[in-house]
């Protein structure tokens, strides 16, 4: 499967885009990046110490610079942050570079996934229904005119995930592709 395009995974915290990008990366035989933790490998500081000291859009604009040098890769998976569409310069990069998979999942299933995770700057104040609510609003239709591929994660398992997107995006490259 070498003929396919750089993946790229975009969507909400929760939506699973780690998980999956790992088991998608090792299923394709390719390296897989996940731009949230090449930043803290860069930086020696985990996400909420850059958004204490550096704010939220110190971080992004890390989050930039990562993006653009991660979709240069050739044969490559990315997992991005869920706010790296919020710069056209990152939505773009995504869309020009390689295929851009949104991986789908409700606001129900972010609290389920996100309620003890510490690591998570923009839930640590405030309401966390509220604030991923928000975030939804804003995010869902960049994530939407991003991407190539809208896939559905909310209860299902990762092994499932991985096998409908190599399913559909084998069929973008090859049109004629007859696999079920």
């Amino acid at each position: 499967m070498q003929d396919l395009p750089n993946l790229f995974l975009i969507g909400p915290m929760g939506a699973g885009k780690s998980t999956i990008g790992r088991l998608l990366a090792a299923e394709l035989s390719r390296d897989f990046f996940d731009s949230d933790h090449e930043i803290q490998g860069r930086c020696g500081a985990d996400i909420p110490w850059i958004f204490e000291i550096e704010g939220e859009a110190g971080f992004r604009e890390r989050e930039e610079a990562m993006v653009d040098e991660l979709t240069q890769r050739e044969g490559v998976v990315v997992a991005t942050g869920g706010g790296a569409v919020m710069r056209e310069s990152n939505r773009r990069a995504l869309r020009e570079r390689g295929t851009v998979i949104y991986l789908y999942t409700t606001v129900e299933q972010q609290l389920r996934r996100t309620a003890k995770d510490r690591n998570r700057p923009l839930l640590q104040n405030g309401n966390p229904e509220e604030i991923l609510r928000g975030m939804f609003a804003k995010r869902d239709p960049l994530y939407r005119a991003t991407a190539d591929l809208i896939v559905r994660t909310d209860r299902r398992g990762p092994r499932s995930v991985v096998s409908e997107i190599v399913r559909r995006v084998t069929r973008l490259v090859d049109p004629l592709q007859c696999k079920a």
